[in-house]
């Protein structure tokens, strides 16, 4: 399959919904819905691994949304505990393969040893020029609509901005993603046809492509390329019709 691939024609940014981990737990007899996460640690690599095999230049992976933090405490404290983890687990492989790490999100309401591993990554990662890795931690689009519009306004109270000159740049340069371009693709897995709160304002244009029978544990780099492949039978008008393309 990844020999269909056309590479010049690979999004240049991928963002995943990475849905289904306690489903796919369940349907596998564990109760326990922390099972589904660490068996989906497999998934995130091979999705890091394809991505970057294919000159994918970012890869924003929705790993816990601001309303995650209602789940069960048990759940959300063996996540916090898996994200350390697995930042360590993963470092020495991102720095050998030139992969630099951002996060995305209300960072400071992270539990402290999660921050100061998640800091050292970012810190350690920030020269390499491969694939961008961004995490979004307790992020959500309605968030990062608000600390755009709270910055904004800060600027246009203290004299630095005209509010008359405020535009769709203004706001894209104030978003947490302004060092990155928009989404080309959106990806998810287990069934559900929403963006859950996902890049609210980065999304607008994107791709969608849901897998309907697949939970995340299960992805692999054949999920991926067969997502690209249909990503590049679509005509993309942004607003155009198909014969001004032409």
């Amino acid at each position: 399959m990844k020999a269909s691939i056309d590479l010049h024609n690979v999004p240049v940014h991928i963002a995943v919904i990475m849905d289904g981990n306690g489903r796919w737990a369940k349907q596998q007899g564990m109760m326990d819905r922390v099972f589904g996460h660490r068996s989906a640690l497999k998934a995130v690599r091979e999705t890091i691994e394809g991505c970057g095999e294919l000159g994918v230049k970012f890869l924003s992976l929705y790993a816990f949304s601001t309303e995650n933090w209602n789940r069960p405490k048990a759940e959300v404290t063996a996540l916090m505990s898996l994200l350390v983890s697995a930042i360590k687990d993963e470092l020495p492989g991102m720095i050998e393969k030139d992969i630099r790490l951002k996060a995305i999100g209300d960072l400071s309401k992270l539990p402290a040893s999660s921050r100061a591993e998640l800091e050292k990554a970012m810190a350690k990662t920030a020269d390499n020029k491969g694939l961008t890795l961004n995490l979004a931690l307790s992020y959500s689009g309605k968030w990062d609509l608000v600390q755009a519009t709270q910055q904004i306004a800060e600027k246009v109270k203290n004299g630095e901005l005209n509010a008359e000159s405020i535009d769709s740049d203004t706001i894209q340069s104030h978003l947490a993603t302004a060092e990155m371009p928009d989404p080309d693709l959106m990806i998810r897995t287990g069934g559900d046809h929403r963006i859950s709160n996902f890049m609210l304002w980065q999304l607008a244009y994107a791709e969608l492509y849901i897998f309907e029978d697949l939970f995340w544990p299960d992805f692999r780099k054949e999920h991926l390329n067969e997502a690209i492949i249909d990503f590049q039978m679509r005509e993309r008008r942004f607003g155009k019709i198909s014969e001004q393309l032409n």
